[in-house]
């Protein structure tokens, strides 16, 4: 087969239930990705979340299309990756819809600022890239976001919350 052709399906593919148990064995950065004006701002948790290149400076983050933050990115066109510190598992609870909170409720009682494109950008997070969208392709249930990156902040003294199996892990604390 060449490397053009596209391979024969296997015959019995893995169901999402059992792809997810798999996956919860991969550690990843939690961000929360944000979107929108005051007012009208939409955010979520994830860990889809990916550097693509570094010329130009771009990422892609993969979003479902049911989230309610999906359709604001594409309307905006611009979106930021928030990398949550250690001490900020809160604030990913509460953007993951644990809190039973949605839409601009997310972001009430946090300080948040805007860098170059206008996206709202969490302040004190443990890195925040502003990007503008280049390009979005569906696949299935997801829309893949690819963003270059405008603008960034870090906070140096900061360390990574993590999700792994399932739950959020601290460096320090496991």
């Amino acid at each position: 087969m060449s490397r053009f052709e596209k391979p024969t399906p296997v015959a019995h593919a893995m169901d999402g239930a059992s792809y997810r148990a798999l996956m919860r064995h991969q550690a990843g950065a939690v961000t929360v990705i944000a979107a929108g004006e005051v007012g009208a701002r939409a955010g979520l948790t994830a860990t889809a979340v990916s550097s693509l290149s570094d010329n130009p400076p771009t990422l892609l983050a993969c979003i479902g299309r049911n989230a309610s933050a999906h359709d604001v990115i594409a309307t905006a066109g611009v979106f930021s990756i928030n990398l949550l510190a250690n001490d900020q598992e809160e604030i990913a609870q509460r953007f993951s819809g644990k809190r039973g909170l949605s839409g601009e409720a997310r972001f009430t009682g946090l300080a948040w600022q805007t860098l170059k494109t206008g996206a709202p950008v969490l302040e004190r997070a443990l890195a925040s890239l502003d990007c503008e969208v280049l390009e979005s392709h569906g696949f299935t249930t997801h829309s893949i976001f690819i963003g270059r990156v405008i603008a960034g902040t870090f906070r140096a003294e900061a360390e990574p919350l993590l999700y792994f199996r399932g739950d959020y892990w601290k460096l320090e604390s496991r």
